[in-house]
């Protein structure tokens, strides 16, 4: 997807919701056990639920992966299943030397058709570049989580700043703002208007609004710009909001609920 297609999105919907698809077999309702694919059946009524209120959805991939080949054809069938004009995020968070990357980056944007991909930058321009190759798609490279250890390593400080910091500068430049796009956690709001100085043009992707702690509201006023610019993850607060028969209805009230908080700012 290009970028001028979600930011026609984004004002379309008055939304900047994203939509995790973080679908746990051991928190999905009971009464979908008995379905040939219970984890496909739960996101296809997640999907019809709520579409019309997110421009994204994102599917965190280590959710399928640990299902073996059954959770890939679940993952491959909830993708097919989104409408198009939906932006889609591969939360795998690759990142290698650069054939293997390549490799990576044929197999979702090629073989699964995936908008985007989360990118972990540690090995180095050689290891981002190759998902910067393919028109129409996106890496969107860790920046600042939200995790604990996020103070481990990328608040390290050097003559140059914090090395969150470097890596965004550094990174920026290997692409562009139709291309890339950087992970900051919504917890780290403090963070947020410095971030946005540094990539007043980039996407953001900001996970951890809800129940990770993240303040909606918050984000939008430090991190928006003129585009929209920020594409809010929201997972448990929205897919398990029930366990019961409910659930796509409950998922959908709080879609809405949280769109219609974000549609004041754009």
């Amino acid at each position: 997807m290009k970028r001028e297609e979600l930011i026609s999105n984004i004002y379309a919907k008055k939304s900047v919701l994203c939509i995790g698809l973080d679908t746990d077999i051991t928190k999905i309702p009971p009464a979908l056990l008995s379905e040939e694919d219970p984890v496909f059946e739960f996101n296809k009524a997640i999907i019809d639920a709520t579409h019309e209120y997110c421009v994204s959805y994102k599917i965190n991939t280590a959710f399928y992966e640990a299902q073996g080949i059954g959770g890939w054809k679940s993952m491959e069938k909830t993708l097919n299943y989104i409408p198009e004009n939906i932006f889609t995020i591969a939360d795998a968070k690759r990142g290698d030397i650069g054939n293997t990357s390549t490799q990576y980056a044929k197999a979702f944007f090629e073989k699964m058709n995936f908008d985007s991909i989360t990118v972990a930058p540690y090995m180095g321009k050689d290891s981002v570049k190759p998902f910067l190759e393919f028109e129409g798609r996106w890496a969107i490279v860790l920046a600042l989580t939200s995790n604990e250890g996020a103070f481990d390593f990328q608040y390290l400080k050097s003559e140059e700043g914090e090395l969150f910091k470097q890596v965004i500068s550094k990174v920026a430049g290997w692409g562009t703002s139709d291309n890339l796009m950087f992970v900051v956690g919504a917890t780290k709001t403090d963070q947020l208007k410095a971030i946005r100085a540094l990539i007043p043009e980039h996407f953001l992707l900001i996970p951890g609004v809800g129940t990770q702690g993240g303040n909606l509201d918050d984000v939008c006023v430090h991190a928006m710009n003129k585009d929209g610019g920020i594409l809010i993850n929201v997972s448990r607060q929205i897919i398990y909001q029930s366990d019961q028969v409910d659930f796509a209805e409950r998922a959908r009230d709080e879609a809405v609920s949280l769109q219609k908080k974000m549609a004041v700012y754009l």
